[in-house]
């Protein structure tokens, strides 16, 4: 029996992680290669017309998965019906602005989509959101869809978690898919916490703690998180644009592992609203490590927590607080 087709929202979607996201959901690698989906972008009217040209792309890909394309401008019609949220749009930092003109901007565009997907998205709607500053744009997101539950406003951290690996995996000369349960605590921005202390690698004799094997503390203490809180800006002085690839493929992870459940014995970062665990205060977005299981994810509980990890933890988590009462103000 066929699946009926998910809907999924991407806006943003004439940018660049936007086109890069669109044929990876349309391939299967979001939501699994036995499930249909209708993809549903939006824009703003000044990307109109590229907006069509990757709706025409689309269409010449031949996907046989993908059952049909609503490309708009309009809020209302982008989000009628959707099962699944990326949102990807938002109003990126430029030079000599100042941190509350940027969060004020992104406060309009997220409060005006929140009130879209709220009345308009399907039941159960799942929402990702990407754009920065993502961890305070999903809240705000929150904030003005309240009948969307907390559990299903999440926002990526997946990518600095990747991230991790991959430098982990570098460093150890090993198959990226063999290391996990890395840890991203917090933000994503620069203040983030990578934490491997509970991170194993799988060996030929069996699992070992990644602290062992790399065995070199000043390592994974220094040079190893700055590199993972400064991976976005060593792209962009790199490529001269931010990362869009990595970006779309973690988003397609983060919402894979949410819908179809991470593998057992395995956790991932996910930035979720935080109900005071690991004494990360409540009621801010807040990257923890989660199991996800039948469409739902669930804080990893009880893992020890040094003093290093504590004073990072709690750096973070100042950093989010101080944003939301910056958010908050542009609220008033």
């Amino acid at each position: 029996m066929a699946k009926e087709p998910v809907r999924v929202l991407v806006t943003g979607a004439a940018g660049q992680i936007g086109y890069a996201l669109v044929p990876m959901i349309a391939r299967g690698v979001m939501l699994g290669a036995d499930q249909p989906v209708i993809l549903h972008m939006l824009d703003i009217p000044p990307a109109a017309e590229a907006l069509n040209g990757v709706k025409m792309e689309l269409v010449d890909a031949a996907f046989p998965l993908l059952k049909g394309v609503v490309a708009t401008t309009d809020a209302v019609e982008a989000c009628t019906g959707v099962n699944v949220a990326v949102m990807v749009g938002g109003f990126p930092r430029k030079e000599g602005m100042e941190r509350k003109d940027v969060m004020s901007k992104n406060v309009s565009i997220y409060k005006a989509q929140a009130s879209a997907l709220e009345k308009h998205a399907a039941a159960n709607c799942k929402v990702l959101v990407v754009a920065n500053p993502a961890n305070t744009n999903a809240l705000i997101l929150k904030e003005f869809a309240p009948s969307i539950p907390d559990k299903n406003i999440s926002c990526l951290t997946r990518l600095d978690h990747n991230r991790a690996l991959g430098q982990i995996s570098e460093r150890l000369n090993v198959q990226v898919s063999d290391v996990k349960n890395v840890i991203i605590w917090g933000n994503h921005s620069s203040s983030q916490y990578p934490d491997v202390n509970h991170a194993t690698v799988k060996t030929p004799a069996g699992e070992k703690p990644v602290r062992e094997l790399v065995a070199n503390d000043e390592w994974l203490n220094g040079e190893f998180i700055t590199t993972v809180q400064q991976r976005g800006a060593a792209i962009i002085k790199a490529r001269k644009l931010s990362s869009a690839l990595s970006a779309a493929s973690s988003a397609c992870d983060h919402i894979r592992d949410w819908v179809l459940g991470t593998p057992e014995g395995t956790w991932v970062s996910m930035g979720v609203y935080s109900d005071g665990s690991y004494n990360v205060p409540a009621g801010l977005i807040y990257s923890f490590p989660v199991t996800c299981k039948n469409g739902e994810w669930c804080i990893v509980q009880g893992l020890p927590i040094d003093e290093f990890s504590r004073k990072k933890m709690d750096a973070t988590a100042e950093e989010l607080s101080e944003e939301k009462a910056l958010a908050y103000s542009c609220l008033s």
